[in-house]
């Protein structure tokens, strides 16, 4: 296994010898502005360049999009990406949205599991911020509130789980307790809304994490891009040598972490 952090919560996976691109956001620095319902919403996003050409990011066989939020899907990811690959999603709603956009080969994940190219894909659960609270907010505004997690099997890797834009919630616990993953991909930066509200892991969260997968290795994503960041990467490599966690992974966009099955 292999997983390339892009920028953001774009991640490219190659797992069982093929190579899946998740939540492909490729706009230029700075092309976007910030959300008016967020923090730091005169920052304009993304705060970073790519760092790789976009040519080189969508050269994968499949693609998966955890939801249709302007910093997991873009108009940039539209154009580069063959209209004919294969893009799974979470929900009839994404798979509409889409085929609109002229894609020709899009699949809902499902919980009961995926099957591609001997990989098994399994459906999980998020809250994308307090769902009490986020989801009145989403649908106020016509956003759909829900994200998925996504988890990988194969009879020659590890069990990768990718939680998604979630916090800490017991979707996760039970996710984390289902599937027992040996590697995990969490989207940390804490991002947070006008009225205090999170939409996804701060450091508390990623310590829950840790302590639910104590022997597994926690992988910190969609780090230090969007306008309403209120975690860095500074701030979780200071509390990784704090605490002297040594399965806590941190990469710097470009950065490509090999996870070899017998490690």
């Amino acid at each position: 296994m292999k997983i390339t952090q892009v920028r953001n919560a774009t991640i490219i996976v190659e797992y069982n010898n093929i190579k899946i691109l998740i939540d492909p956001w490729l706009m230029p620095k700075d092309y976007m502005p910030g959300f008016e319902s967020a923090i730091n919403s005169k920052i304009c996003q993304p705060r970073v360049e790519l760092p790789f050409d976009i040519e080189k990011i969508v050269n994968v066989d499949a693609v998966i999009i955890t939801h249709i939020h302007p910093d997991h899907w873009d108009e940039f990811a539209e154009k580069a990406l063959n209209k004919n690959i294969k893009i799974f999603v979470q929900s009839v709603i994404d798979k509409d949205y889409i085929i609109s956009k002229g894609f020709t080969n899009v699949e809902i994940l499902s919980e009961a599991g995926t099957e591609y190219n001997d990989i098994i894909l399994y459906k999980t659960g998020t809250q994308h911020g307090r769902r009490e609270i986020i989801k009145p907010l989403c649908d106020s505004v016509g956003m759909p509130y829900d994200a998925m997690g996504i988890v990988f099997k194969s009879q020659n890797e590890k069990i990768l789980y990718v939680a998604g834009d979630t916090i800490w919630c017991e979707e996760v616990s039970g996710s984390i307790e289902k599937y027992n993953p040996e590697v995990i991909v969490v989207n940390a930066c804490a991002a947070t809304l006008l009225n205090g509200e999170r939409i996804i892991m701060n450091i508390e969260d990623v310590k829950n994490v840790l302590a639910a997968a104590p022997d597994s290795t926690v992988i910190a994503s969609h780090l230090d891009t969007v306008s309403h960041l209120s975690v860095t990467r500074k701030d979780l490599k200071e509390f990784k040598t704090k605490n002297n966690i040594d399965n806590l992974l941190i990469p710097n966009d470009g950065e490509i972490l090999d996870i070899s099955a017998d490690n």
